[in-house]
């Protein structure tokens, strides 16, 4: 499987551009998964549902499953979080796999830059950022798109993983 990563910081614009280049290389042909990184505790259960329950009574995981889909929550009990690589094993092997956020692992990653959210520029100071989408020019070596050019970011992606 390749991956490839899209990263920078809260409110530049990452989940859309993911969203955006699953569909675009989804209708190229290519299968494409994804993970997406948290910051803070998440949920994707809600109180009183019946998997909701088996968690908090301490279940390890939890497996859903129904005709449409099947979704497995794995609990880390006070464990260290689960590098990359290690979750990677767990997917279904596809074309491609975007990764967005985890910022410090290694993966070479394009980082998504708007200037109205006042940040610093990542690819500066992180070789693993090999190209930047961005709504005002940079000034960076790497090669710089246009945030909404979704077509060309995943020409760009399609290239730089070395898919079809």
């Amino acid at each position: 499987m390749k991956v490839f990563g899209i990263t920078g910081w809260k409110n530049t614009g990452k989940t859309g551009l993911v969203e955006r280049l699953v569909t675009e290389l989804s209708a190229r042909g290519f299968s494409v998964s994804t993970v997406k990184h948290a910051h803070h505790s998440f949920d994707v259960d809600h109180e009183g549902r019946d998997s909701y329950r088996h968690r908090e009574a301490g279940a390890r995981e939890v497996l859903l499953s129904s005709g449409n889909r099947w979704a497995l929550m794995h609990e880390l009990r006070g464990a260290p979080e689960v590098p990359l690589s290690e979750l990677l094993t767990k997917l279904t092997p596809v074309d491609l796999v975007l990764v967005e956020g985890f910022k410090a692992e290694g993966h070479e990653k394009l980082e998504c830059h708007r200037a109205e959210a006042g940040k610093a520029v990542l690819a500066h100071k992180d070789e693993t950022i090999v190209a930047v989408a961005s709504d005002v020019d940079l000034g960076v070596t790497q090669p710089v798109f246009d945030l909404n050019d979704t077509a060309a970011i995943a020409d760009f992606v399609v290239k730089q993983v070395g898919l079809g």
